[in-house]
């Protein structure tokens, strides 16, 4: 694990699509070039950016580990691309650790699960429900047993002023013409 934490996530990044590039005019799996190409843009500005984009690239490098193992089971390449694609697919596991890694250095989430280093309390996607699924915080929504908080209770309307009524116009002549 320290092998992986002395890593440098922008020339392991690199590395990565530069081998991509090398071996792109192959057949080999197409997402893998536009995947890292990606990682590099993401590593270059890992410092300015809010962490999504690293947290996308690090599933999406995840995610491609597996599906590279799929693709070299169902297609034939040859056997120097096919060592390449072998070691491209083993260099994506530390890469992939690698970012998860400084994700969490950085105060990250992993994957919308909401699990912050472990920390499963605070807010969760049910207090943001109508019904008031949440319990604490229920936007408003109250059980039938409940009274209502006074907060919640909206002001009385200050009085209005009277007001007046319109008088009816006087009856025009016969036979001619009225503006209504």
């Amino acid at each position: 694990m320290d092998f992986v934490q002395n890593l440098d996530p922008s020339k392991l990044t690199l590395g990565l699509t530069v081998l991509s590039f090398i071996i792109s005019p192959f057949a080999v799996p197409t997402y893998n070039l536009p995947i890292m190409l990606f990682g590099n843009v993401v590593a270059q500005s890992q410092e300015s950016s809010d962490g999504q984009s690293l947290q996308l690239f690090a599933g999406l490098l995840g995610g491609s580990a597996i599906f590279d193992i799929i693709w070299m089971s169902k297609n034939e390449q040859n056997g120097f691309i096919r060592l390449l694609t072998i070691v491209l697919l083993i260099a994506k596991i530390p890469a992939c650790i690698a970012f998860f890694l400084a994700l969490r250095q950085r105060g990250g989430q992993f994957a919308g699960l909401g699990i912050r280093g472990g920390d499963l309390s605070g807010a969760t996607v049910w207090d943001s429900m109508p019904g008031g699924f949440g319990g604490g915080g229920s936007n408003g929504y109250q059980n039938l047993d409940e009274e209502r908080p006074t907060q919640f209770s909206r002001p009385a309307a200050p009085p209005s002023m009277p007001v007046p009524q319109q008088t009816a116009p006087a009856p025009a002549a016969p036979g001619t013409y009225q503006n209504v």
